[in-house]
């Protein structure tokens, strides 16, 4: 599973700082306590004195260590008896001076195993959530508040009316975004404006993102825009930022490219577009595009390598009826 670095460099922010609100949050308790009880206190230095005194018993020569151990061991266990026993009559339980990590499987290091623990890829996926909400309305586009009323029920001279088609489509994004894994198809939703490309689109990128994947949802435009700024700009934080930017679209695990062909089309465009589409297959990374054109159209547009690839290699859904933005 990849991981985009931006988001979770703000992930291990957060992190870090509700790691350290939990540590203030915690000495302010004890605070409080060895206020209302000093004994308290005297009880947390001796026992934080222990071990120094066990190690000097085990090192010390000439004698043999364990009575002496033993003794400071009995003395440890009656000071806990007595911080429990205090504790409890102030009406807390035993263990409320202890410490303890929000995660015990990783220790609140947030790595388990040599891998990303749970608890940071929650952080990952609030994170990524948000920075998706900048681009979709991820509010009320979900798979839940999808609605096929839009949809005419009459065929015409189609096999499927608009709304049976839309129902295949839906089930297929569905499936596609629950069921999402690194071994998952790739989708190119086509068709007319308004017939709810993007807004399954934003469902599929709210669900795999859920899942932990990382996944980038942008616009046709905007990704050439930060290809282009990658090749001529050379130095400086821009430079930086539009590796930065590429690094992302090339290696996510769901790269979202949206309403491709509504761009301003060239030679390098058409490079920057075979470049992603090719590199994401090559690298086994998954892609959902959306677009207005036909197949034949972005053959033309673009080159026939591409049209080869997204029909060999994508799950073409194809979206026909009524501009729902015009009829709402």
């Amino acid at each position: 599973m990849a991981y985009d670095g931006r988001i979770m460099r703000q992930a291990l922010s957060r992190f870090e700082e509700d790691k350290q609100r939990r540590e203030a949050d915690f000495n302010q308790r004890r605070r409080r306590l060895y206020d209302a009880e000093p004994r308290l206190h005297e009880i947390e230095q001796q026992l934080r004195a222990t071990m120094p005194k066990l190690i000097a018993s085990a090192l010390r020569r000439g004698t043999d260590p364990l009575p002496a151990v033993r003794v400071l061991r009995d003395e440890n266990l009656e000071l806990q008896r007595e911080r429990a026993a205090l504790l409890k009559g102030m009406g807390y339980p035993e263990d409320y001076l202890e410490e303890k990590p929000a995660c015990p499987l990783c220790g609140d290091t947030g790595y388990h195993g040599g891998q990303v623990c749970r608890c940071l890829r929650e952080y990952y996926k609030r994170v990524q959530l948000t920075e998706l909400s900048r681009m979709l309305d991820l509010g009320s586009q979900s798979f839940e508040t999808f609605s096929f009323d839009w949809y005419s029920t009459e065929r015409g001279e189609r096999k499927l009316s608009p709304r049976e088609n839309m129902e295949r489509n839906y089930d297929v994004c569905q499936d596609y975004a629950r069921q999402f894994s690194l071994r998952s198809d790739n989708l190119l939703l086509m068709g007319q404006p308004g017939l709810g490309k993007t807004f399954l689109s934003a469902c599929i990128a709210r669900v795999v993102s859920e899942k932990g994947y990382s996944v980038v949802y942008d616009t046709a435009s905007n990704v050439f825009a930060r290809f282009e700024a990658r090749k001529f700009i050379r130095f400086g934080e821009d430079a930086r930022q539009a590796g930065a930017d590429t690094r992302r679209y090339l290696t996510c695990d769901l790269l979202i490219l949206d309403d491709l062909g509504s761009e301003f089309t060239s030679p390098f465009t058409q490079a920057a577009l075979y470049e992603v589409i090719n590199t994401r297959l090559v690298e086994n990374k998954h892609t959902v595009i959306s677009s207005n054109l036909s197949l034949d159209a972005i053959r033309q547009r673009y080159s026939a390598q591409v049209a080869s690839r997204l029909e060999g290699m994508y799950q073409t859904l194809v979206f026909f009826g009524q501009d729902i933005r015009m009829l709402k």
